[in-house]
């Protein structure tokens, strides 16, 4: 059995403790999709959250409690047990809300608001707090969340080094990976240091194209953007930022199984499911499936989500 009787806690050891079996964690046996865009079927703003169950993951996703609210291009991010969706359109919006992994059944409950109402955003976190950057304006503006005490107007911290929209965020329990975006398209990744958020993000090795639309996971060592329109069309490709080398340009792995953006992603310390999306037309609700350990093999298509979207977030 793994041992928890410390005050350090680390991904690792948690990640321990859920294969020994001494905890278990929801966010670690799913994802979570949230909100969405859909204009072939009214309403077109969703409040549909789904739920991908990794251990059945050919099983078409199962939707759970709506959000308080039905809107498009938010962010999301997330603790073992909840799961934090900001931000969005149409508005835009500052309405954060809570959405509890034990009793997802249930409609999520709005909390403390961004500090300003935005959308296009992106957000990353660790178990204690969520960070949610960027937005449309451009914005550079990064806001903190803090699980424990959610009811609070979430806290503006060090900005982004480029404000910018269209982005997506991916993380370990330290740091925080802003990558892609408007204007450009551009290939920026910024590093954001939890504890030191009131500091500036830094520029860190660029993906491997400029895209924007993208969406992102990652595990304690490396975070993989996948996806994102770029180059005059939609992306299949998917990046692998190495958190210990992140000044080098990221590596292209083992593509999606189909090219598009506007998508989200979610996952656990050893895969990533990619889900939703646009393609120049079809609105999509595939989900891949990316294998961290196999990665330059091309994403395995798992089942979809319950409805065909895009502009949505995923924890």
């Amino acid at each position: 059995m793994a041992d928890l009787n410390n005050n350090v806690f680390t991904l690792n050891k948690y990640t321990a403790a859920v294969r020994d079996g001494t905890v278990g964690a929801a966010s670690w046996n799913a994802a979570w999709f949230g909100g969405g865009y859909n204009t072939s079927s009214s309403p077109y703003t969703k409040s549909t959250v789904d739920r991908v169950i990794f251990s059945s993951d050919t099983s078409t996703a199962v939707a759970k409690g709506p959000l308080s609210l039905a809107r498009y291009a938010l962010g999301a991010s997330g603790s073992t047990t909840d799961a934090w969706f900001g931000g969005g359109s149409p508005g835009p919006r500052s309405t954060v809300d809570r959405v509890i992994f034990s009793s997802d059944t249930s409609t999520a409950v709005a909390k403390g608001p961004l500090s300003s109402a935005r959308y296009y955003l992106a957000a990353s976190g660790n178990t204690t707090d969520a960070w949610f950057g960027g937005g449309a304006g451009p914005l550079s503006r990064v806001d903190r969340i803090i699980f424990s005490s959610d009811t609070s107007t979430a806290v503006a911290k060090g900005p982004l080094s480029l404000a910018r929209a269209f982005l997506t965020a991916s993380g370990n329990t330290t740091d925080a990976w802003y990558g892609g975006g408007l204007p450009g398209p551009t290939s920026t990744v910024e590093r954001g240091i939890f504890s030191s958020d009131t500091s500036t993000a830094v520029a860190k090795g660029p993906l491997s194209i400029a895209k924007y639309a993208p969406a992102a996971h990652g595990n304690t060592t490396d975070a993989w953007f996948g996806g994102g329109f770029g180059g005059g069309g939609s992306l299949s490709t998917v990046d692998r930022v190495i958190f210990s080398s992140d000044t080098s340009t990221a590596v292209a792995k083992g593509p999606l199984s189909s090219a598009r953006y506007y998508l989200a992603a979610g996952g656990n310390a050893t895969d990533a499911w990619f889900g939703g999306g646009t393609a120049l037309g079809p609105i999509l609700s595939t989900v891949d499936r990316v294998i961290f350990s196999s990665d330059t093999s091309t994403a395995v298509a798992k089942g979809p989500l319950s409805l065909a979207r895009y502009h949505l977030a995923a924890n």
